[in-house]
């Protein structure tokens, strides 16, 4: 099978993407900490931004509700479908071969193809690609999942023993064959990931914990929940104010990047 076509089946039998990001309290985080630090960078609206591995539109809404021009790609037809729904300019099509011309964008924002495409080749294909349709002096931003982010997450869900071979690999050489949680999924150090953007031709690389120490919390709750009412301790504080707080924090600590299991990084096109 392709890795386009086990992506395809990953994404519409195992994994429903367009409620990921409400449905747990780790999603909401994400997305209100991928809000949080976009905001940092975006120009003005109406500026233009390309949602590069968009899923189903879920950040491009949001954009798009603060007055941006968006426009999506993304290779699942499910998620295209999904994001055409909800009022998006979206085509399928893959990170590797944009549809767009030379710096037609402001900015580019590429929230899978860091860790769906394994081979570091072609992610500095996709990151050149995102360059070449991005403005000089906008940014591009991509998030990129921690390669210590499986050791402590099955630690945390006490699946760890079950996990060990899966986790060490990961550790290793930042993936695993055998790694049934994901389709095509490369991990990175924060290291690797400010590497692959500076090589690839983007300047003042800033990398952030997406996450961060609070990412954490969400976690533990989430694995061992599982969407099943709180007890009472855990929900006064809202956890998710917690998370989200200790996370915000964080920022201003850049050693305590290595602490996220999400990592988001952004440099500029010179």
């Amino acid at each position: 099978m392709t890795m386009r076509a086990e992506l395809e089946k990953h994404y519409t039998e195992r994994h429903d993407e367009a409620t990921r990001l409400g449905s747990t309290i780790k999603g909401r985080l994400e997305l209100a900490r991928v809000q949080d630090l976009l905001s940092r960078y975006l120009p003005p609206p109406p500026a233009t931004v390309a949602d590069i591995g968009g899923g189903p539109g879920t950040h491009a809404s949001w954009l798009k509700g603060r007055g941006y021009g968006v426009e999506l790609i993304d290779p699942v037809e499910r998620h295209v479908d999904q994001a055409v729904a909800a009022g998006i300019s979206a085509v399928q099509g893959d990170a590797r071969r944009l549809p767009w011309d030379n710096g037609e964008f402001d900015a580019a924002f590429l929230a899978g193809p860091m860790y769906h495409l394994p081979d570091a080749a072609e992610r500095r294909l996709a990151l050149r690609e995102a360059i070449r349709v991005t403005k000089l002096g906008g940014f591009v931003a991509v998030v990129a999942i921690n390669r210590s982010a499986n050791l402590i997450g099955s630690t945390l869900a006490n699946t760890l023993l079950e996990r060990q071979g899966v986790v060490t690999e990961i550790l290793r050489d930042g993936f695993s064959p055998r790694n049934d949680r994901m389709a095509h999924t490369t991990y990175h150090t924060v290291a690797q990931l400010r590497s692959e953007l500076t090589g690839a031709g983007l300047r003042a690389v800033t990398i952030h914990g997406l996450t961060g120490p609070g990412g954490w919390l969400t976690v533990m709750i989430d694995a061992h929940y599982r969407g099943l009412p709180l007890p009472d301790s855990l929900q006064e504080p809202d956890p998710l104010r917690t998370a989200l707080e200790c996370s915000r924090l964080a920022d201003s600590y850049p050693e305590l990047v290595q602490a996220s299991s999400l990592l988001l990084a952004v440099g500029q096109v010179d």
